[in-house]
């Protein structure tokens, strides 16, 4: 039984081995390639000599790494929330057995199949000043303003959230749609012949089914708002000043503009080891929450 076992295993070790060469390569080997990196002051054309943790201490007193550092951060601290609670308002919103269900669902989640360029040059399109849509729009409802939306700070911060929030939300809210289909019927049957109002379905039936896909969804939004990177380069550049640089535009920069592939790669196991152990927190805290 055990060998009939073993040749069943062993015949699909063909059909195992493109993706396993293939995620060697372009997974494994980049990893501790990188390490490596990390180690030697390393330019484009080749790694010049051996520093050893020389780029980790210059990182520690980089006032740039801290500063994007705490821009990423920032941004996770904007979107996140708001991310998980929009897409389970929308999520329930086309959950209801209306004629529309179908236009809501399209709607909401056809932004995300657009690429960044898409989107980061409709915003452009439409923010720009004086002729840009949403100043004329402005203007037009009797409010004169000129508001610079790229070259204010806080503007510019709310123009990121919200172009992130309309790009990225309709992925979030199909998730949450499954989750809400899975729920049997049958619990919102019974709890309607004893008498429950929608808010005490909602608050005992929907919120507590939707809790393990929730956990997903704000692992997998937290590790996507730290590695924001290409709305925020096309949009506003990272400034006014640097004040919405992310980290991974740092990386960008001093990689292939400052030629400083180890600092770069240095960086990039920091913002590696904060995702991984952002990621361990949320699964244990999730395996504590199941028992």
């Amino acid at each position: 039984m055990m060998k009939k076992q073993w040749i069943q295993d062993f015949r699909a070790i063909p059909f195992l081995l493109p993706f396993f060469i293939a995620y060697m390569i372009f997974t494994i080997f980049p990893i501790f390639k990188g390490l490596e990196m990390s180690l030697y002051d390393w330019t484009l054309v080749r790694k010049i000599e051996f520093v050893g943790l020389e780029n980790y201490t210059k990182m520690f007193t980089d006032r740039h790494f801290w500063r994007t550092l705490w821009n990423t951060t920032f941004f996770v601290i904007l979107t996140t929330p708001t991310m998980v609670l929009l897409a389970l308002g929308l999520a329930l919103l086309s959950n209801l057995n209306t004629k529309f269900k179908t236009f809501f669902r399209s709607s909401f989640f056809i932004p995300s199949i657009l690429s960044v360029s898409v989107i980061s040059f409709l915003m452009i399109f439409m923010l720009q000043p004086y002729n840009g849509l949403v100043n004329n729009i402005i203007q037009m409802i009797g409010i004169d303003a000129e508001p610079k939306w790229m070259a204010d700070q806080g503007l510019a911060w709310v123009t990121i959230v919200v172009v992130t929030l309309w790009w990225t939300v309709g992925f979030n809210m199909i998730l949450f749609l499954a989750g809400l289909q899975d729920i049997p019927h049958s619990l919102y049957e019974a709890s309607e012949i004893d008498g429950a109002s929608r808010w005490d379905m909602f608050k005992y039936i929907t919120l507590p089914q939707l809790i393990p896909i929730g956990r997903v969804i704000l692992l997998l939004q937290v590790l996507a708002s730290y590695k924001v990177f290409a709305q925020i380069l096309l949009i506003t550049g990272g400034g006014p000043g640097g004040a919405t640089r992310p980290l991974i535009q740092y990386i960008y920069e001093v990689g292939f503009n400052q030629n400083n592939l180890g600092y770069a790669a240095t960086m990039s196991y920091a913002l590696f080891f904060i995702l991984l152990i952002l990621s361990i927190i949320q699964l244990k805290s999730q395996r504590s929450g199941e028992n």
